[in-house]
């Protein structure tokens, strides 16, 4: 049955493919502009990009490529941006499926009609996405709420597109050497783990009651993920309390609503950086669809916790010596942690590659976020990789696509807000909380003082 299914699948794919060489041709040759000006008479006419072509066909594709699109949606300093802007639609704006199997999947998997669990549920979704749907909702006590239902039948076919992917990027690393350093294996079996723990909703809510329990711990009160209903929590099904605000990259809203998007997402980042240096726990998928700036407290509300990072203390202790090597400009101390993890080979020249790494690194961290150019700074990064085989773990690069998103809506609503250099960002580490979480400060405390030094010279400048 299984492989049934990943021949149908296969044929699938071949056949989406033929539709967009030929929706390419349509498009290109003239044709499409006869028939729009038969049928749309009098309309100005609207070209059908290649952008517009591929996310149509990830969307027919299903889940697993949807959840891929996200990934383009929420980079553009990673892909064109006219493609990020396009795959917007991936986040949350995946056509709807049946309100009736929407419906039966809530019916079955609560034990009860629809009608004596909720005082009223909205038919009308939220949001659609790769993985479910989610529609409002209110308690019968009057509280709102929000119900998460997974999409029918997406395990199967999520199983047999990453047989396929597997396949293929064995194939792609033995031909290309940027997909070995990619690691395009380690990818696709990372992504492989998340999107199966994805799959159980009740996972997810485990992960919310863990965050709020990090939060009261570091007495954080303004970031917050969204309460479970327990006795309304299943594998297919998670009901939770609702938030209202806007999206991270709505920036426009959060201007006209009055809210400090700087004070708001430097919270919501520290309390990010807290939870994944101090505790090994971190929000994986951090797209503008999973951050919300909300007026109400106000506070930062976090989405989705069914990514979630996780590590030892002493890959805390590794994550937290190169992020700190990096924001202190220790170039000397990065290298030597890279060689640690196994990034780069202890037999390389190692003053050569401190001195690549200052190069391309020191635009991020010395320019003012509005004057960084990823289109100019990324090749250079790459040719680095190339040159001394860098190929950071799947856990390092987890991390790297979350700061991605965070300097996305830095760069959008807070400009004077640097995420790879900015102090408060790390300020807690100077605190009790850090004390207790079993790091060997001997190690990292050049690396704070080198940072609170920076910090200081930065004041004094500005007068």
């Amino acid at each position: 049955m299984f492989f049934l299914r990943v021949i149908g699948r296969a044929l699938r794919i071949w056949l989406l493919l033929t539709w967009m060489f030929w929706a390419w041709v349509y498009s290109k040759t003239g044709l499409r502009r006869v028939v729009w000006a038969i049928l749309h008479r009098g309309r100005p006419y609207e070209p059908l990009h290649n952008e517009r072509i591929v996310r149509l066909a990830f969307e027919a594709l299903g889940p697993t490529f949807i959840k891929l699109g996200q990934v383009v949606a929420s980079s553009p300093g990673l892909f064109p941006k006219r493609y990020s802007d396009e795959f917007q639609r991936c986040l949350d704006s995946v056509k709807p499926f049946p309100l009736d199997e929407l419906k039966a999947t809530v019916e079955r998997e609560l034990g009860g009609p629809i009608g004596s669990v909720f005082a009223s549920f909205d038919d009308a979704p939220l949001g659609s996405a790769s993985i479910a749907q989610v529609h409002a909702a209110t308690m019968p006590d009057g509280s709102a709420v929000v119900v998460k239902v997974q999409r029918p039948g997406i395990g199967p076919k999520v199983d047999a597109d990453l047989w396929w992917m597997r396949r293929g990027a064995w194939v792609t690393e033995k031909l290309f050497t940027g997909a070995r350093l990619a690691n395009m294996s380690g990818v696709i079996e990372d992504f492989d783990r998340t999107i199966h723990e994805e799959l159980d909703f009740r996972m997810e809510a485990e992960n919310l009651r863990e965050f709020g329990r990090l939060m009261a711990k570091y007495g954080i009160d303004d970031v917050r993920a969204p309460a479970p209903v327990d006795a309304l929590v299943t594998q297919k099904v998670l009901v939770m309390e609702r938030f209202v605000g806007f999206k991270a990259d709505d920036v426009e809203a959060i201007r006209a609503s009055g809210l400090d998007a700087e004070h708001h997402l430097r919270r919501g980042l520290k309390a990010w950086l807290m939870t994944m240096m101090l505790a090994g726990f971190f929000h994986g998928d951090a797209h503008a669809g999973n951050l919300m700036m909300m007026p109400e407290g106000p506070a930062v509300g976090l989405l989705d916790f069914g990514i979630i990072g996780r590590f030892t203390t002493e890959q805390r202790h590794q994550v937290m010596r190169y992020v700190l090597a990096f924001s202190a400009k220790d170039y000397a101390a990065l290298a030597e942690v890279m060689t640690e993890i196994g990034a780069v080979s202890d037999k390389l020249d190692r003053d050569a590659l401190v001195a690549d790494l200052e190069r391309v690194y020191s635009p991020l961290i010395d320019k003012n976020l509005a004057d960084i150019k990823y289109e100019e700074i990324l090749p250079d990064i790459t040719q680095v990789a190339y040159r001394y085989g860098i190929k950071l773990p799947s856990e390092f690069l987890l991390i790297l696509k979350q700061l991605l998103f965070f300097d996305r809506y830095a760069k959008l609503a807070a400009p004077n807000l640097n995420v790879f250099s900015d102090f408060y960002l790390v300020d807690f580490l100077f605190s009790p909380h850090a004390m207790g979480a079993g790091l060997d400060f001997n190690v990292l405390m050049p690396l704070l003082k080198k940072i609170q030094e920076r910090h200081q010279q930065e004041l004094a400048a500005s007068g």
